[in-house]
C-alpha cells in the first residue's frame, strides 16, 4: 500500500486479517494522532477549544511543533517505527490512527520507503530491498477537485478553484452557487459544513450580502499567501483551515458568533465552558439566526454526555478523587503563558 492517511489506516485493519504480510510504503512519513487523548477523552474535546486557539495565535510555531511532536513521540517513537516525517507537525495534515502503531510493533504491518520500481511480481524500494507482492493498492488520495458539471467555465470557477471563504465563487453575477465541505479543517468537518450551509442559505435568500468581487478576491489572495507560508505545497493543504478560527469566521458572517465578553459579565459559568471547553456547534445557537433555547444547557452538560456511555459499571468511592480547583488551573495557565512569552522575548 502506498502512502498514509486516515482512510488508509482503516483499510489496514481489513488487510491484516486476510494477508500474510502487509507492507506500507510511504514517501514522506506522517505524524500519527490517536483519537483517545489524555485521561481517555476524545481528542477534539480536549484540543479544539477557544483557549487553545488563543494560545496557538500567540505561541511561536516552533514551540507548538516541539510540544506536539514530543507528545506524539511519547506514545510511540516515530523514528523507531519508521514513520518519522520530513516535515514539522503543523506543516501538513496529520493522520488519525489508534491501531497503526500496534500493528507495526506486532509485525502485522511492515513500513517501507518509497517504491523505486515494480517488476511483474514484486516491488523494489528506494533502500534496495525487494518484496514479492500479490496486490498493490495505490492509496494516494485525491490530487485535485473536479467539477465536470461546470464545463470548465472560468466565469463560474477559475483554474485555481478560487472560492470566497472556501464557499462562494467570486466571479458569479449573482451568488447562486455554493460549495459545502470543500476544505480540510484541523478538526471536525461536519460542524464546519453545517455553518457553511447556514451561511449559504442566508445568502441565497438575500439575508446576507457578499463583498464586492475585488473584496472577495483580496480575501482569497491573503488566505493563499498564509497557506503557502505555513503549509507544504500539497493538494491536501490548499484548503486547510484551523477549526475554531474558521468556525468563528463563518459565524461572524451569519451573526451567530458568541459574545464572550458579554457572557463573562452576565453568565460566567457558560462563558467558562465556551472558552475552555470543546468548541461544539451548540455555541453558534446561543444568539442570532437559528437561535436554540436548549443551546446553553447542551453546552453545560457536554462532559456528562461524553462520559455517560462509559458508565456501564457503577463504582463506589470512599472519598471523591482529588481535583485541582478551576480558579487555580486558570491562574497557572496564565502564568505559564506569560512566562513562556518572557523566555521567548528575553
Amino acid at each position: 500500500m502506498r502512502d498514509i492517511c486516515d482512510s488508509k489506516t482503516i483499510l489496514f485493519k481489513r488487510l491484516i486479517c486476510c494477508s500474510t504480510n502487509v507492507f506500507l510504503s510511504t514517501r514522506r512519513g506522517a505524524w500519527i494522532w490517536n483519537r483517545v487523548w489524555d485521561n481517555g477523552m476524545p481528542v477534539d474535546t480536549v484540543l479544539f477549544t477557544r483557549f487553545n486557539a488563543v494560545l496557538t495565535r500567540f505561541y511561536p510555531t516552533f514551540l507548538i511543533n516541539r510540544w506536539a511532536e514530543n507528545k506524539l513521540n511519547a506514545r510511540f517513537n516515530h523514528d523507531v517505527y519508521g514513520l518519522l516525517p520530513q516535515h514539522r507537525f503543523l506543516s501538513h495534515q496529520a493522520t488519525f490512527s489508534d491501531d497503526l502503531p500496534n500493528h507495526i510493533i506486532s509485525g502485522r504491518i511492515l513500513i517501507k520507503p518509497n517504491v523505486r520500481e515494480f517488476t511483474e511480481t514484486s516491488a523494489i524500494f528506494e533502500d534496495g530491498t525487494e518484496e514479492d507482492l500479490d496486490v498493490i493498492i495505490f492509496a494516494t488520495g485525491y490530487t485535485t477537485f473536479s467539477f465536470p458539471f461546470l464545463e470548465n467555465n472560468s466565469t463560474v470557477l477559475d483554474s485555481q478553484r478560487s472560492m470566497f471563504k472556501f464557499v462562494f465563487p467570486p466571479q458569479l453575477e449573482k451568488p447562486s452557487l455554493a460549495f459545502i465541505g470543500i476544505l480540510q479543517p484541523v478538526g471536525a468537518t461536519i460542524p464546519t459544513s453545517e455553518l457553511q450551509s447556514r451561511w449559504a442559505v442566508r445568502v441565497f435568500k438575500g439575508l446576507n450580502k457578499l463583498p464586492s468581487v475585488s473584496g472577495m478576491m483580496d480575501d482569497i489572495r491573503k488566505k493563499r499567501e498564509k497557506i503557502e507560508k505555513e503549509f507544504l505545497n500539497n493538494p491536501r493543504d490548499t484548503c486547510r483551515v484551523q477549526y475554531v478560527d474558521y468556525m468563528d469566521e463563518i459565524a461572524s458572517e451569519i451573526g451567530v458568533k458568541p459574545n464572550l465578553l458579554s457572557l463573562f459579565l452576565w453568565d460566567p459559568k457558560l462563558a467558562k465552558d465556551i472558552f475552555f471547553g470543546p468548541c461544539t456547534p451548540y455555541q453558534y445557537r446561543l444568539q442570532g439566526p437559528g437561535k436554540w433555547a436548549g443551546a446553553r444547557r447542551a453546552i453545560l452538560t457536554q462532559r456528562e454526555r461524553i462520559i455517560k456511555p462509559l458508565r456501564t459499571r457503577t463504582l463506589s468511592h470512599d472519598q471523591p478523587p482529588y481535583s485541582v480547583p478551576f480558579w487555580l488551573k486558570s491562574i497557572c495557565a496564565v502564568l505559564l503563558f506569560v512566562l513562556t512569552l518572557i523566555i521567548i522575548k528575553g
